[in-house]
This record gives structure tokens, C-alpha cells and sequence, in this order.
């Protein structure tokens, strides 16, 4: 290889390096915004919001949050409900993952059809009649009522499809030959192969469970049921655009923080799935 062809590629890879650092900050910027917003008086705001980096700075956005009560009751039903919704969905979808990927029965191609069919139905499309079947259970402001609509995962019984599909048969073979009953090879074998990929569906469901807002505004209409999305939103008065925009990014950051902390522990599994390899 020569030189030149050498010189060329270095030059190409700092090149797609600077470009990806360039769509970092283009991508971190807005959240570097609301952090320093939220340790801004409001009255400051009001004035203008270009004071990101000078002074003064508080914390009373941050202490307005915890010093409602309610907010401790709301994190521990939000908590409750996302990993209610995150055990459940992984367990379903990685039985109907392995059953759609290993064994065969009769109607199992339109079967799986009509679960990948569930993508395409919004979410609004079926708000009113969850509504109206948990009205009639009387199952409004519990927890079942607001774990148990979102536990209809398409995408989760696709992901745990796919790469059940992508485990080499050989691996089970041997245990079949040795007369290891299915739910044995399942549990010994391959769902502990199949950890990358539960890891990212498990984020992916506990993001979307705690950053869920419609189907609690709907469900939990007592506030100590309320979730913490549905309760900060409750705190955010007329006064929100313009006195309490501080108020507001303080929300955003406490409410974001858990997932953030939680994708910094598992982003490994992550990046693993997405590359095909297992996590060692």
C-alpha cells in the first residue's frame, strides 16, 4: 500500500471523525441548554434567555420540584409501572420470539403476520376502546390498568424473532438428542444467548414506559396514581412560557435523568446487539 494511498485514508478518517463530532455538539447542544436554563432564576428568564453561562444561578427550580410531596409518591408509581411493563414485555416477547423462530404449528405465518401487523396501528387508534374495556373492569387508577395495554409489544416479538432466528440450530440440537425438554433449552441455552438483545428491548421499553404520558393522562385520574410525567405536567400552571420556563427545564432534567442514568449501565448490551456480538 502506498504512501500516498495511506495519507489519503487518514486524511478520509479524521474527516468522518470531525464530521461526527460536529453532529455530536449539533445533538448535545439543546440538551446543554435546558440543563443550564434549569439553574436560572425565572425572573432572569423573563427578561431574556441568552444568560446560559453568567451569573446569578439557583437551585430553587430544583427545590420547587422536590418540595411538593407528591412528587416522591409519583417517581415510585412511574418506577412501579416501567419495570411492571419491562419484566412482562421481555417475558412475553421472548416466548413468542422463540416460538416464532424455533418450533412449528399450525397457522404460525399468518399468526406472526398479524403481530407485525401491529406496527402499523397508531397508538391513538386504540386509546378509546382500552378505555372503555378498562372502564368496564373497573380497572381505571391501578397499576394493572396502566401496565397491562402497553404489554402488546410487536416490535419486541420481531427483535426477539429475529435473533432467536440468527442462533445457530446446533446449539439445541445437541440438547434435543439428550431428550432436554424444550422449556429446559429455552432457559438454559438460548435466552442466555439472547441477553444483547433483551437488554435493548428491556431500554427501549422502560424509556418509552417512563417517558409515557397519554394513555396516564387517560388511566390515572387520582393524583396519587399519577405518574411522573402526568405529575409534573399537573405542576405547570399559566404562568409556565413565561415565568417558569426555568421552572420547566428543571422538570425536563429531572424527569430525563433515570433514563440517562440507566442507558450509561447498559449501554453496552446496546452496542453489542446492534454490532451482533454477545457481551463478555
Amino acid at each position: 500500500m502506498s504512501t500516498q494511498h495511506i495519507a489519503g485514508k487518514r486524511l478520509g478518517d479524521r474527516l468522518i471523525l470531525l464530521a461526527v463530532i460536529v453532529l455530536a455538539l449539533i445533538w448535545v447542544a439543546p440538551l446543554i441548554w435546558v440543563f443550564g436554563l434549569s439553574f436560572k432564576p425565572n425572573a432572569e428568564l423573563m427578561r431574556h434567555t441568552n444568560v446560559l453561562f453568567s451569573p446569578p444561578f439557583t437551585l430553587k427550580n430544583y427545590t420547587d420540584i422536590l418540595g411538593n410531596s407528591s412528587v416522591f409518591r409519583w417517581i415510585l408509581n412511574s418506577a412501579i409501572v416501567s419495570l411492571g411493563q419491562t419484566f412482562l414485555t421481555l417475558v412475553l416477547c421472548s416466548l413468542a420470539g422463540y416460538g416464532f423462530a424455533r418450533t412449528e404449528f399450525p397457522g404460525k405465518k399468518v399468526l406472526y403476520i398479524a403481530v407485525l401487523a401491529g406496527l402499523a396501528v397508531p397508538e391513538q387508534a386504540v386509546v378509546i376502546p382500552l378505555h372503555h374495556i378498562f372502564a368496564d373492569l373497573d380497572l381505571h387508577n391501578t397499576y394493572s390498568a396502566l401496565i397491562l395495554p402497553r404489554l402488546a409489544a410487536p416490535f419486541g416479538v420481531f427483535l426477539m424473532t429475529q435473533y432467536f432466528k440468527a442462533v445457530p440450530k446446533d446449539i439445541e440440537e445437541a440438547a434435543l438428542m439428550d431428550n432436554t425438554p424444550r422449556w429446559k433449552i429455552f432457559w438454559r441455552v438460548v435466552l442466555p444467548l439472547s441477553v444483547p438483545a433483551q437488554a435493548t428491548l428491556g431500554i427501549f421499553t422502560f424509556l418509552n414506559a417512563w417517558n409515557d404520558y397519554l394513555w396516564p393522562l387517560i388511566s390515572a385520574s387520582k393524583p396519587e396514581m399519577y405518574t411522573l410525567t402526568l405529575g409534573l405536567a399537573t405542576t405547570q400552571g399559566n404562568f409556565a412560557q413565561s415565568e417558569g420556563i426555568g421552572f420547566l427545564m428543571a422538570q425536563a432534567v429531572f424527569a430525563g435523568l433515570p433514563i440517562f442514568v440507566i442507558y450509561l449501565f447498559f449501554q453496552k448490551y446496546i452496542v453489542s446487539a446492534v454490532a451482533g456480538t454477545t457481551v463478555r
